[in-house]
């Protein structure tokens, strides 16, 4: 019996350890799978002719989100439906996709080369057009680069579906505010074009109401000289 609460001790200090050593692994498991949400570029800009945009990958086998949205044109009488060009090229500049005279537009590819990856567009419009560009790239940490024990296993996986379900999220919430700024931005342009025409109109009527007038006027007034006459 004393042997045997000796051997107790032990294998308890041993059992801390070693869950102190999983809940160490899974924090800094979760912790990476945190900092990969980082990985995401968002921005608003207008256009004249070309711009290029660059976002790094750190590791292959990654998926690399990205979308785009024509929101406006900088002409109040013209709204551009013809879209612009987009171009993704690898890093050793190998053309990836390209997207031609598109309004809006996603895709999502796997990166099997780590670098630069650069993504050019095109407005062949003669306005600067305003548009909205997020790229997002997502980088899992699975579990056999943080921690062995099988126990992590099942966790991995939930943690993973999680972050992936968020991401998907993520990115079409973003795509949709895009989208809905833009069906903004074409309904008030639309309304401003019917009031802009309904003014012409009333104008144009009374103009030609006056001009109506002055001609049976002057008809009036010949009529009347020729009779005295």
């Amino acid at each position: 019996m004393i042997l045997s609460g000796h051997e107790t001790a032990p294998q308890s200090k041993q059992a801390s350890i070693v869950s102190d050593s999983m809940s160490l692994k899974a924090a800094i498991l979760i912790l990476g799978l945190v900092w990969s949400f980082q990985a995401a570029l968002g921005i608003r800009f207008v256009i004249d002719r070309e711009e290029c945009f660059s976002h790094k990958a750190e590791y292959e086998g990654d998926t690399l989100h990205v979308s785009f949205v024509v929101i406006k044109s900088d002409s109040q009488w013209h709204f551009n439906e013809d879209g612009v060009d987009l171009v993704i090229h690898g890093p050793t500049g190998e053309q990836i996709h390209d997207f031609r005279e598109q309004i809006s537009a996603k895709h999502d590819f796997v990166v099997q080369k780590k670098g630069v990856y650069r993504f050019c567009f095109t407005n062949k419009s003669p306005y600067h057009e305003t548009i909205d560009f997020d790229v997002q790239l997502g980088h899992f940490a699975y579990y056999d680069q943080h921690a062995k024990d099988e126990h992590f296993t099942p966790l991995m996986e939930q943690i993973s579906k999680l972050e992936e379900a968020l991401y998907n999220i993520q990115f079409e919430q973003h795509w949709l505010e895009a989208q809905t700024d833009r069906q903004a931005i074409v309904n008030e342009s639309m309304s401003k074009r019917a009031v802009h025409k309904a003014l012409f109109e009333s104008f144009a009527l009374v103009g030609a109401s006056l001009l109506q007038i002055y001609l049976l006027r002057r008809l009036f007034e010949r009529k009347l000289g020729m009779s005295r006459v």
